[in-house]
Parts: C-alpha cells; structure tokens; sequence
C-alpha cells in the first residue's frame, strides 16, 4: 500500500509506502507551536518508506535531539524525525492527499492541551507520550 502527499502549494510532494507503525495526535507544546495549530495529527513510518517525489524540505531542530522538515515555499509542515530514532519518521497526516486513509489511533501529551480542545475519548488518550499512562 502506497499513499502520496505533499504541501499546500504543491511545491512538495511525497510518497509513503507499507502500514504506518503509529499514528496519533500530538498535544504538546512545540508541535503546537510549529503548526500553530492546537495540535497535529502524525503517522509513524519506516525512514525507508518515506520518499521525496518532488521540491526541497527545509529542516530545523526543534528541540536537541529532534528535526522537523517544511515547504521551504509555503511552509507547510511535513516530517517529524527523532535522532535518538532513526529507523522511523512521523509524517502530518493531513498533508496526505488522503488523510482518511489512516485515522489516529490515540492521544499523546494531554498535560499540554488547551483546555478548549476536545479529545476523543473513544481512544487511548495519554498524559505525555504513548509509553506514558492512559488517562
């Protein structure tokens, strides 16, 4: 199974292959901040099955061991690599062109959302991160 997406200026597009390891949708204060957004929904991949089809990605750490990559052009946010990680990187879910093809299946980082943002509490919904206890 394959999946393409890109950004919204189309500048970027990428290709995805296999099934996702993860997905989930983040709280946390700097995927907040770097989607401004209140949070951002996130597909986990192989590195291997994650390929560029077309423009350049920009990249910047956001935190020390973290790299987040955007359209260098319209700025839309695309990957999420961890260095202490390295055979996976988390991909927006919605810049897919079909983002319905794979639906979160929990929440992370609850310490850090808004107090006026629903949750789904039809999924496990964790205080920080997946290895963190449910709520």
């Amino acid at each position: 199974m394959t999946a393409e997406g890109g950004c919204l200026c189309a500048a970027v597009r990428y290709r995805v292959s296999g099934p996702p390891r993860g997905s989930g949708i983040c709280h946390c204060n700097t995927c907040r901040k770097a989607s401004a957004a209140p949070s951002v929904a996130w597909l986990s991949f192989d590195r291997s099955h994650f390929e560029l089809v077309r423009g350049e990605l920009c990249s910047f750490h956001s935190s020390p061991a973290v790299v987040r990559t955007f359209c260098k052009v319209c700025g839309t946010p695309i990957t999420y690599a961890s260095e202490n990680e390295t055979e996976t990187i988390d991909v927006t879910t919605v810049s897919l062109d079909d983002p319905l093809l794979y639906p979160p299946s929990r929440e992370i980082w609850l310490e850090d959302r808004l107090s006026w943002e629903a949750t789904d509490t039809n999924r496990p919904l964790h205080v920080r991160g997946s290895n963190s206890p449910s709520l």
